[in-house]
């Protein structure tokens, strides 16, 4: 089975989600960010189920979706994937991945 790894960057997402709505309601901060971190475990059992992004230049990342959030991964080899970041729909990720 494959591990999954969050990058430092997608932490620092997740935690600016989490932060952004805590502003309003704690309670559904949390949750957003359990739910958003569950969709991820897909990865486990089917890596390659996400999109490759056309916007962006490089091939090998790809993307899944929860609601209006993007979970931005590459898959690093046949045991690993590392979690790139967890964008808004309205973002445009060409901007934040290089």
């Amino acid at each position: 089975m494959v591990r999954l790894y969050w990058t430092d960057e997608a932490k620092y997402w997740l935690k600016n989600i989490y932060d952004y709505i805590a502003l309003d309601n704690p309670k559904a901060a949390k949750n957003v960010v359990y739910k958003i971190r569950e969709k991820a475990l897909i990865l486990k059992l089917f890596p390659e189920i996400g999109g490759i992004y056309p916007d962006l230049d490089r091939k090998d990342i790809r993307v899944i979706y929860y609601t209006h959030y993007r979970i931005a991964y590459i898959i690093i080899d046949s045991q690993r994937i590392d979690i790139l970041g967890v964008f808004h729909g309205s973002m445009e990720l060409k901007n934040y991945i290089k």
